[in-house]
């Protein structure tokens, strides 16, 4: 389960294989994680990115397990996770199930659903069920999917195995995060399945512990952010991310605007031309 190698369909429980995108990097650890689900009639699961080695290994893993790609399903359409799914669907036909945003930049131009999901909804996968759940917060148009059959809980970019996500405003929503993570708590899971990095047990600690970590930084925005009457972004990553490496505080800055946003929509903060200060 802990073999990453690119291109090789690992089995994860019975029906469920996943295949390593080659997109490795400090924000996609591994690679992208594109699942397979079923035996005959197979779902892939985030495609991931339009790398044509990558669609011929998804492609090479169905053929291995004798079936045929008859749906695609996303998580979301940012570009290391959807784009393969217009290269499998000129291969294979299959219809693709996605939900769109509008574009702002980071978003797939190239993807194009036959239908976009609905929240909760029961889709049919080779005679089982796989529950969509609508998850907003790391982008607007995120969706974790259950695998109601094992447990596993097809998280994309919501969860991540080894680092927090990040969250860019405007489609990205710190509210919206929590809130999508605590009503993960309330379906019956076995284990996180994340679009990169390896299974994660134990997931209502996991997610206990992703609500307790966003808490706990947006108690130390507060903190820094009392120490002066007024702060940039650029000047106020700096304390709030002391424990990250500087190298990384540009993206951290995303997640940092998305604290002060939910701390604006609670009224505990707010902005004057491009600075921010407490209410």
């Amino acid at each position: 389960m802990n073999d990453f190698t690119h291109g090789k369909a690992i089995e994860l429980a019975s029906g469920i294989h996943r295949v390593v995108a080659p997109n490795p990097g400090v924000m996609t650890g591994p690679g992208t994680n594109t699942y397979l689900l079923g035996r005959k009639e197979i779902t892939v699961l985030d495609p991931g990115p339009a790398e044509p080695a990558h669609c011929e290994a998804i492609l090479r893993a169905v053929d291995e397990l004798r079936g045929e790609v008859v749906q695609i399903v996303t998580t979301h359409t940012h570009p290391d996770h959807s784009p393969c799914a217009a290269l499998l669907r000129e291969r294979t036909g299959a219809s693709i199930i996605g939900s769109v945003i509008e574009q702002d930049g980071f978003q797939d131009e190239s993807f194009v659903p036959d239908r976009e999901p609905e929240n909760d909804e029961a889709i049919a996968v080779d005679g089982e069920t796989l529950r969509a759940i609508y998850s907003p917060g790391h982008v607007g148009n995120h969706f974790c999917y259950l695998h109601e059959r094992s447990g596993l809980l097809f998280t994309g970019d919501h969860v991540m195995q080894g680092s927090t996500v990040v969250i860019i405003p405007p489609a990205g929503d710190m509210k919206d995060y929590i809130e999508s993570l605590r009503r993960m708590l309330e379906y019956p899971l076995a284990y996180i399945a994340p679009g990169h990095g390896g299974l994660i047990p134990e997931p209502a600690k996991e997610l206990e512990y992703l609500i307790g970590h966003r808490l706990k930084r947006e108690a130390k925005v507060v903190e820094k952010l009392s120490g002066f009457d007024r702060v940039t972004l650029e000047e106020l990553v700096v304390p709030v991310y002391d424990d990250v490496d500087p190298s990384l505080h540009p993206v951290a800055q995303y997640s940092l605007l998305a604290h002060l946003l939910k701390l604006e929509k609670d009224g505990r903060a707010i902005k004057r031309d491009e600075s921010w200060s407490l209410r």
